[in-house]
């Protein structure tokens, strides 16, 4: 269990408060590793692959420790995944991944690849994964209920069934960061960092509401 530093972005006057305890779980989603074009598409401060790697490692393991859990939900590494996904080694925590739509191990892409994902030592859970936080049961899936990155929702069949839980997604990168019962926790709407799961017990105690993204901190 590691104890996490003052929260690494600007807190916003509907944000709740900044969090002083221990955190063991951490959430995320869209890292995109490998893909040039989010870059320029989500407007991270970047010059290069390489140079967004080298930020995200650096913004990753100034919170997580490597005793702490990361979920990531989805889309977690794009392009020659046998190269991109030796990047969580460098990477600290225990590594659980929810499968998006750009991951390969995605039933719509066929589910395939698995032994690349186990021999990165990420630990694979179900496209729509129940979890505990606090008193409250959430929903883990890389959609949300409603919204998308295009004009128009996509992934209809894989979109989990909204029973009034909350859920905490990925998927639409900047465009918004709650939305509702909603919660993206994909990097893009975190300045860069996982997301500490006290930060989302916060918000989860505060209530439904709208809250726009958080700009990237560039390490």
């Amino acid at each position: 269990m590691g104890t996490t530093p003052q929260q690494p972005f600007d807190v916003r006057a509907d944000d709740p408060p900044l969090n002083t305890v221990t955190h063991m779980r951490y959430f995320t989603s869209d890292l995109h590793l490998g893909h040039e074009n989010i870059i320029e598409y989500t407007s991270r401060p970047f010059n290069s692959v390489t140079h967004m790697h080298e930020g995200i490692v650096a913004n990753w393991n100034s919170v997580v420790t490597p005793d702490d859990e990361v979920y990531i939900l989805g889309d977690a590494a794009l392009g020659d995944i046998s190269r991109t996904l030796t990047l969580f080694s460098r990477l600290n925590g225990l590594h659980f991944l929810v499968p998006g739509n750009h991951d390969k191990i995605w039933s719509g892409r066929g589910a395939y690849h698995r032994d690349l994902y186990e021999q990165a030592g990420i630990t694979l859970l179900p496209e729509t994964h129940q979890i505990t936080l606090g008193s409250s049961t959430v929903l883990l899936c890389h959609f949300p209920y409603h919204g998308d990155t295009k004009d128009f929702e996509r992934f209809p069949e894989f979109r989990p069934q909204d029973t009034g839980l909350w859920l905490l997604h990925g998927h639409v990168h900047t465009k918004f960061r709650q939305r509702s019962r909603q919660i993206n926790v994909g990097i893009d709407a975190w300045g860069g960092f996982p997301v500490a799961e006290d930060t989302l017990l916060d918000i989860i105690e505060i209530g439904p509401a709208d809250r726009a993204v958080i700009p990237w901190t560039k390490p």
